[in-house]
């Protein structure tokens, strides 16, 4: 199940991860490993994200809850 959408956005926008990790000043790994869902950004890290990219923070997560 993926966590977040931060990697289709990228894709959306013609972005690389390469760029967003420039834009952040964090490394290409640590961008790399959110996008995988190997690790998580904290909110505010996430708020900064969608900054950049030029998005709602809301398009960066899939709602994890579920209908029963």
């Amino acid at each position: 199940m993926t966590i977040n959408r931060k990697k289709v956005v990228l894709a959306e926008k013609n972005k690389k991860n390469k760029w967003l990790a420039q834009e952040l000043g964090k490394s290409q790994s640590t961008i790399s490993n959110w996008c995988t869902n190997e690790s998580q950004p904290s909110l505010e890290t996430l708020i900064d994200i969608a900054n950049v990219i030029d998005v709602d923070v809301r398009e960066l997560i899939n709602s994890m809850k579920t209908n029963e």
